[in-house]
């Protein structure tokens, strides 16, 4: 993780700093409107009301989220549009296949701790078949096979257990989140990097390029845009919608 996040620092000091500068104060979208009794304006105040979150760190995530997409509109999506016309679509493919097949690892651990049986024997088949017929997974041939890749993180095993998920969180770079996701995404990382698989740990250490290639990837293979849902109440759709596929995850 600190990889990742030093890589991404570098990329963006200058433009980051001059984003806290241009931060305006956070105020509350609702305050000051005044809606008149029977007006149609009604339901959508409630409507709004109801997507409340345990958020008590609001302002700041709040800030955090403008910092992001501030970060994704000059650095970000930039890197990834240029990775995009300097790579081969095959290429970026077989990128993203072989950061896939590697997080295979902590799906299959957290699978296994969640006791789910099919699971594990299906994320077990991928990484057999995806690191031998697959080239160390530089091709899906599992997911051709009828075996997607099903993500399991530390965060859903700990929801899996009972454990709240706590305040909501904005995460600088990685986005919506919880202190029980956060710290979940923490343990993966280690458990990634610990295990070793394929001497992953090693090769990235002789070549620190590639902590970069995996943040660029991540970026990639993301299709979330800030601003996409063209709402002045983006910040409280997204923080309900993040906090409701978690439940969905964690219950299937």
């Amino acid at each position: 993780m600190s990889r990742i996040a030093v890589a991404l620092v570098s990329m963006c000091l200058a433009s980051s700093l001059q984003a806290q500068q241009d931060i305006p104060e956070y105020t509350d979208p609702l305050e000051g409107i005044a809606i008149k009794q029977g007006e149609g304006y009604q339901f959508e105040r409630s409507s709004l009301r109801a997507l409340n979150v345990q958020d008590p760190i609001e302002g700041f995530n709040r800030r955090i989220y403008r910092f992001n997409a501030r970060f994704d509109d000059l650095v970000y999506l930039p890197v990834v549009n240029t990775y995009e016309w300097a790579t081969p679509k095959f290429v970026r493919t077989g990128v993203s296949n072989v950061f896939n097949n590697l997080g295979d690892i902590p799906n299959l651990g957290n699978s296994l701790l969640q006791g789910k049986v099919q699971k594990s024997m299906r994320t077990t088949a991928r990484l057999l078949f995806n690191t031998t017929l697959g080239v160390l997974g530089l091709f899906d041939v599992a997911e051709k096979m009828g075996l997607p890749q099903q993500r399991e993180d530390f965060g859903q095993t700990l929801g899996f257990y009972k454990v709240p998920p706590g305040p909501y969180l904005v995460l600088p770079f990685l986005g919506p989140s919880s202190l029980r996701d956060a710290s979940g995404q923490v343990v993966d990382w280690t458990v990634e990097d610990y295990v070793e698989f394929l001497n992953n740990r090693e090769v990235k250490n002789n070549n620190p390029s590639l902590w970069a290639l995996q943040a660029v990837d991540l970026r990639y293979q993301n299709d979330f845009r800030y601003g996409a849902l063209h709402s002045p109440f983006e910040y409280d759709q997204i923080r309900y919608l993040y906090t409701k596929l978690r439940e969905l995850q964690i219950s299937q």
